[in-house]
This record gives structure tokens, sequence and C-alpha cells, in this order.
């Protein structure tokens, strides 16, 4: 049997994507955030989780994604603290849909000849859908979503 990675699915407008499921801390209801002043454009605000406070980043600005008109099933993808050097973190995302489980031969790792800004930030393409059918196979695009947390500067660890 091939070795599988599980990955957390979530969308972004009309797109899929995944990330690491170890990253993950919990997935949570959108709740109301508080803006902060003079803060970066990608970081919407804080809430009280449980009584931690924690910093609630709008991956769609982040990425330089467009705005989205779906709002009524966004989530907040918790990550763990370790990701962001012991600060607590969670991302909007528009909907998330599943854990899945996916095979080596279902990752297609990207090369270096991209030139885009994000490509540092996909770690590689999954291919879902049957075997034997290319034009039914769904795009998921598998985002190192730790580097991108790390590159924003304010949570780089001091190693």
């Amino acid at each position: 049997m091939a070795a599988s990675i599980d990955v957390v699915e979530f969308q972004l407008g009309e797109e899929h994507y995944a990330l690491d499921i170890q990253i993950a801390r919990e997935i949570v209801e959108m709740m109301p955030i508080t803006p902060l002043p003079r803060a970066p454009e990608y970081l919407a605000g804080i809430i009280n989780l449980r009584g931690e406070i924690t910093n609630i980043i709008d991956l769609r600005d982040l990425l330089g994604l467009p705005e989205s008109d779906t709002v009524e099933n966004r989530k907040i993808v918790v990550l763990m603290p370790d990701v962001a050097n012991g600060s607590n973190i969670g991302i909007i995302v528009d909907d998330v849909h599943s854990v899945i489980s996916v095979r080596n031969d279902q990752i297609e790792r990207i090369s270096d000849g991209i030139t885009s800004s994000i490509s540092g930030y996909v770690k590689a393409i999954i291919k879902i859908g049957k075997e034997d059918d290319e034009k039914s196979k769904a795009l998921i695009i598998w985002l190192d979503v730790q580097k991108v947390i790390s590159d924003l500067g304010c949570y780089q660890s001091t190693q």
C-alpha cells in the first residue's frame, strides 16, 4: 500500500487548497473579529477564543487573492502555536471541506521554474479524482502555511 499524508482541504473563492493537518489545532465557526488600529491589511484583527487572544489573518489578503462574495460558510482554522513561534494564530478561509488522505502518487511537486511570488508558498499540487479519467481530476493547491506565516516577519523564530 502506498504511503499517504493527511491534509485539511479548504476553499478560498472557487479554488481548493490544503494545509498539513499537523499544524491545524482546530476549526471554529466564524465569530466577531476585533480590528486592530494600524494593523497590516492581512491582519483582520483578534478574537477571544476560550480566554486566549488569537490573531486572525485573512489568508485571501495575505496571498493577494480577490475578494469573495461567499461569507456564509467562512471558518477560522486555528493553527498550532509552534507554527508562529508560540503565538496564537487563526486563518480565515471561505469553507473547510474535510480531512483527506493523499497518496504519494496523487502529489505533483512544483518545479522551481515558476516565477510567481506565491510559488514559494506552494508545496505541491494534489490531484484528486478517478485514475482512468484525467478530465475528472480536481486540483488542490497544497500551501506551505507554516512558511507563509514565518515570512510575515512578526512571527519569525528567534533561533
